[in-house]
């Protein structure tokens, strides 16, 4: 049985307004944010989600809770979801994260991590995931660490393309962006992992650990501005 994820960026939030890239501290959602919030649970109220899973940090939580108020599908915070933790960059300016996260791939940021320690902290989320939530369709609210897991785990995009990529696209920009609720239809055969489109043939093959057998992701992208996702 293939469980399969759905990812959202958190709502704006005011750190995302002012340009300043939050990583690993909390933020508080912007006015617009917050409505923003409110029409994700709307899109998402009848889309068949067995449970959200949120990033702890408040921009994340602030959005899983005013998306879904009732509780119903269950808000379950994770810290292991939260955005890379830029340590004494914490709260600068995003333009200048931009320019050097290549720098910041292997050496973790002063008094933080690396990119790469922040997606494998991710992917233990994923293992304890298919423990559970096997067959179940759930939706992930995170941030650019959390998608770049599920980009290199579950579909085999190495972390170095995803640097580069967004050293030369606006933050929040993807390499591919998919509709809004695209047809969950497969072009591997099962229990392969795929995204839901045809990877590139370029594209590594996805990867095969127990807990990737098992999912297949479900990208979606919502119709905010690209600062949201810091």
């Amino acid at each position: 049985m293939t469980t399969t994820i759905v990812f959202e960026t958190h709502a704006l939030s005011e750190d995302n307004e002012r340009g300043i890239a939050s990583g690993g501290a909390h933020g508080r959602l912007s006015k617009r944010g917050r409505r923003l919030a409110e029409e994700l649970g709307e899109r998402r109220r009848y889309d068949g989600v067995a449970a959200v899973f949120s990033s702890d940090l408040q921009r994340a939580a602030e959005t899983a809770a005013i998306a879904f108020p009732s509780g119903i599908p269950p808000v379950l915070l994770d810290w292991r979801l939260r955005e890379c933790d830029y340590g004494e960059r914490n709260g600068t300016p995003v333009e200048a994260h931009v320019r050097d996260r290549a720098r910041y791939l292997e050496e973790p940021y002063p008094g933080g991590e690396s990119w790469r320690q922040a997606v494998a902290r991710v992917a233990r989320w994923l293992d304890d995931l298919a423990l559970r939530w096997r067959g179940a369709r759930v939706l992930v609210v995170g941030h650019v660490a959390t998608r770049w897991a599920l980009d290199h785990h579950l579909d085999g995009v190495a972390l170095e393309t995803l640097v580069a990529d967004a050293a030369v696209l606006p933050a929040g920009a993807t390499r591919a962006p998919q509709p809004a609720s695209p047809p969950p239809t497969s072009t591997r055969p099962a229990p392969g992992v795929t995204n839901m489109t045809p990877p590139p043939t370029s594209r590594p093959p996805p990867a095969t650990n127990t807990a990737a057998r098992l999912l297949l992701r479900q990208m979606n992208r919502i119709s905010v501005p690209n600062e949201c996702m810091p």
